[in-house]
């Protein structure tokens, strides 16, 4: 089986910033890319990128989902890096113009065409350490996926909980930056390595936050609870849309801090699920906790019904299996 995220499609969108504002967006090959070795990205990781999907109805439709909310977080880690603006008018048409090229491309479901816009900082300046790149490049890739672990969601996680150590610096949360996917790698492959665990839930001080590349949601019987939104960690879009769905099910969604002690106790609960949330993810139930050289079992260790529950009401709406009643779906 080919491992999420390695085929693409052929080319790729793309526009350039020289300071002045963005090109007219072009398709080039999408197997390289022409930046000077002193770019600002590849010395001081001025880069940030998004992941959103694209979806095959039955009727032949190509459907891209949240595209919205996903250019309006890719713009805001624009922002907070310091690189040149992006214009959601050119990023929206660099997407659906690749995505129709493509559409041919897109897999049945459960399969989906996943698309990764990505911005990064050009200057050729290796002394601007404390200052931004003026020029910058944009562009999209498209890659036929599908699922990001393998079982789909049929096979309960092992993670282990890290109370020390946190995913990246604290004001770069909300950021969705490559450097903040490589601060967390040393902890996930010793994690791996050290206790067969699929990923780490960074916990700082004893408050849980997310892993190393998805959002952290507790189920416990009617009640939702995931970490309130702050500059510390990544804003889903998946995290967002699974909360949603749940309180259309009537059920009490809390967003708020939650410890690791609290964790621990709910999670020994007959009938208590817990999960990770994110694009490549969906939802993925988790099954056993390590935590200071034990194991917790979360519920019965297996994948949840709730979990699975409202995993299926998102991929359903994807799919065109269920009404769009937030309007998240947009047509190719």
């Amino acid at each position: 089986m080919t491992a999420f995220g390695t085929v693409f499609t052929d080319e790729m969108t793309i526009s350039w910033n020289d300071g002045s504002g963005w090109s007219t967006p072009e398709f080039v090959p999408s197997n390289k890319l022409n930046i000077h070795p002193a770019a600002h990205v590849l010395h001081y990781s001025s880069t940030c990128f998004e992941g959103l999907k694209a979806f095959r109805h039955a009727d032949g439709s190509i459907k891209i989902f949240r595209m919205d909310r996903n250019i309006a977080r890719f713009a805001q880690s624009a922002r907070l890096l310091h690189l040149p603006e992006i214009d959601a008018n050119v990023t929206t048409r660099m997407i659906v113009d690749a995505v129709a090229k493509y559409a041919d491309e897109v897999p049945e479901p459960p399969g989906s065409m996943y698309i990764r816009p990505t911005h990064m900082g050009t200057e050729p300046a290796v002394g601007k350490a404390a200052a931004p790149s003026v020029s910058s490049v944009q562009f999209v890739l498209l890659s036929p996926v599908g699922d990001y672990f393998s079982g789909g969601g049929e096979v309960a996680l092992r993670v282990l909980l890290d109370e020390e150590g946190q995913r990246c610096a604290p004001h770069m949360g909300m950021v969705k930056s490559g450097g903040n996917y490589a601060s967390a790698l040393d902890p996930i492959m010793r994690a791996k390595a050290e206790h067969n665990a699929a990923q780490v839930l960074f916990c700082p001080n004893g408050d849980v936050q997310e892993t190393g590349a998805a959002n952290f949601i507790l189920i416990d019987g009617n009640e939702v609870i995931t970490k309130a939104l702050d500059e510390s960690f990544l804003h889903g879009v998946t995290r967002d849309s699974i909360l949603t769905l749940a309180r259309d099910r009537g059920m009490d969604v809390q967003e708020r801090e939650l410890s690791v002690e609290e964790l621990l106790e709910r999670a020994a609960k007959p009938g208590c699920e817990a999960a990770l949330s994110g694009t490549a993810a969906v939802l993925t139930s988790v099954g056993t906790l390590l935590h200071n050289g034990k194991e917790y079992q979360v519920g019965d260790g297996k994948p949840g019904a709730t979990t699975q529950a409202l995993r299926k009401a998102l991929n359903d709406i994807q799919w065109g299996l269920a009404e769009d009643n937030h309007g998240w779906l947009t047509t190719v």
